[in-house]
């Protein structure tokens, strides 16, 4: 069990942000950016080299939940960077499918 499956069942407390029956977001614990939320589907999806074609709804909704949440929080305007990493050479530390909103401040590179 990852630590969001712990943090979508409760477990473990959370700044929550936005949730609804399929979505979670929620602030990052170690922020890498002035603003810095994760968005989780409450589904188990390791990431998305393992979805399947029966997440593809999801997986928009994911997006749009994050392009939400963003304005919510203000970084409409200025803009903003979504990152998903996929596999430990990608940078994926937990294995639960998960979208970071990055904003606050100029975003460099992968340009």
């Amino acid at each position: 069990m990852t630590v969001f499956q712990k943090i979508i069942d409760g477990e473990i407390p959370c700044k929550k942000v936005y949730e609804d029956d399929d979505v979670l977001a929620f602030h990052d614990i170690a922020p890498q950016a002035p603003v810095h939320i994760l968005v989780i589907p409450k589904k188990a999806i390791r990431s998305v080299d393992t979805a399947e074609q029966g997440d593809q709804s999801l997986i928009g909704k994911l997006m749009l939940v994050s392009a939400q949440v963003a304005r919510q929080e203000g970084l409409g305007e200025s803009g903003y960077r979504l990152v998903t990493n996929v596999g430990t050479d990608g940078g994926q530390t937990v294995f639960h499918l998960h979208v970071h909103i990055m904003g606050g401040r100029p975003m460099r590179g992968m340009g």
